[in-house]
C-alpha cells in the first residue's frame, strides 16, 4: 500500500470513493449555440485549463534515471490509457479528457515515477465517470486488475481525491477534440453536399496518435486542432472542393489569431508524429496485451460486457 507525503503527492487521507458529481466543477457546454459563440466560449475556457508551462519544462528537461518523471514516461502512460480506452470501448472524449487531466496534474505536481500508474489510472477513472454512462463504468477493482497494477482500491481513491483537489475540482476543460469537432462541423458547411468530405473518424484517430506525444502538451488545443485539419485539407489537394476547404481553414485561422508560421510549424510536427506512429518502430497501444494476462479466476469475476473488446483502429489512408 502506498504511503503519501507532501513532496511526492503522498499525503495520507482517509480512503474515500468520489461519487458526488455535484462536487466536481465541469465546464458548461456551448452546444446548440452559433459557431462564433461556441468558439468564443471554448477559447475563454482554454486558457484556464492548460497544463502549466513551467511544470512541462521540468518534465521535458528531466533525465531518465528512474528517480524523476520524464516526458517519455508520460508518453508510455498515455499509450496505456489508450489501450484501456480501446479495451473497454470508451469514447474518444473519455480518452482526451483523461490525457488532459494527466497533463494538468503532472505539470502542477512533482510525482515519483512509481506513482505514475496510479495517477494515470485515476485520471482515466475520473474521465470515465465524467463522460461515460453510469452503467458502463467499471468497478475500480476490475480496472486495477485489467490494467495490471498492484495498488489497492484505497490507494486509488486517495489519489483520486488528491488529483481533484490539486485541479480545484475542475474536471472538464476544452480539449483538442472539442476544437476538432467544432472546426470539422464548420468546415463541412463550406463544401457542397456532393463533394467528398473530411471524415471526423479519421481526424479523431490522428488526434489520438498526437496525444501520445509529449510535444503537443505545450501547444494550445485550438492550434493543434486547426493544424490537424489544415494538414488533412492539404492531403486532399486533388479534390475540386479543396479551395473552399482552404478558404475555410484561413477563416478559422483569422478568427483564432494564429500566425502562418505557427500553423505551418505545428502542421509539420503533426505530419512527423503521424509518420512515426505509422512506422513499425513505433510501439502502438494494443488492447490485446491486456486480454492475454487475465486469468480464469479474474475473467469469471468480470462483467460480461468487458469481453466486447473494441480493437484500436488503424488511421485510414484516405478520407473516403
Amino acid at each position: 500500500m502506498f504511503v503519501f507525503n507532501d513532496q511526492t503527492i503522498k499525503v495520507v487521507t482517509r480512503a474515500c470513493t468520489i461519487k458526488e458529481p455535484k462536487m466536481i466543477e465541469t465546464v458548461s457546454g456551448a452546444e446548440g449555440l452559433p459557431f462564433v459563440l461556441q468558439l468564443k466560449a471554448l477559447l475563454e475556457q482554454e486558457v484556464r485549463c492548460q497544463p502549466k508551462p513551467c511544470g512541462l519544462r521540468v518534465l521535458e528537461s528531466a533525465h531518465d534515471n528512474g528517480m524523476r518523471m520524464t516526458s517519455k514516461m508520460r508518453d508510455f502512460e498515455v499509450k496505456d490509457l489508450l489501450s484501456l480506452t480501446c479495451f473497454f470501448g470508451f469514447s474518444a472524449e473519455t480518452f482526451a479528457l483523461a490525457v488532459s487531466l494527466l497533463d494538468r496534474f503532472l505539470s502542477a505536481m512533482k510525482i515519483q515515477p512509481k506513482h505514475l500508474s496510479c495517477v494515470g489510472l485515476c485520471c482515466f477513472y475520473i474521465a470515465v465517470k465524467t463522460s461515460e454512462e453510469e452503467k458502463n463504468v467499471p468497478l475500480a477493482s476490475d480496472l486495477i486488475r485489467i490494467s495490471q497494477n498492484r495498488f489497492t482500491v484505497s490507494d486509488m481513491m486517495r489519489m483520486e481525491k488528491i488529483i481533484l483537489e490539486k485541479l480545484y475540482w475542475k474536471v472538464k476543460g476544452p480539449t483538442a477534440l472539442h476544437f476538432v469537432r467544432l472546426f470539422h462541423s464548420y468546415i463541412q458547411e463550406k463544401v457542397d453536399a456532393d463533394s467528398k468530405k473530411i471524415l471526423i473518424e479519421r481526424l479523431e484517430a490522428q488526434l489520438k496518435a498526437c496525444h501520445c506525444s509529449f510535444a503537443f502538451t505545450k501547444l494550445r488545443p485550438s492550434l493543434v486542432a486547426l493544424a490537424l485539419l489544415a494538414l488533412e485539407v492539404e492531403e486532399q489537394h486533388e479534390f475540386e472542393a479543396v479551395q473552399a476547404l482552404r478558404d475555410a481553414v484561413k477563416d478559422l485561422q483569422r478568427q483564432l489569431s494564429i500566425k502562418d508560421g505557427d500553423l505551418v510549424c505545428v502542421r509539420e510536427l503533426i505530419s512527423k508524429c503521424l509518420t512515426d506512429y505509422s512506422s513499425t518502430k513505433c510501439w502502438k497501444p494494443n488492447s490485446q496485451r491486456l486480454r492475454w494476462i487475465i486469468s480464469g479466476r479474474t475473467a469469471r469475476q468480470l462483467k460480461h460486457s468487458y469481453y466486447k473488446i473494441a480493437h484500436l483502429p488503424t488511421i485510414p489512408e484516405s478520407a473516403f
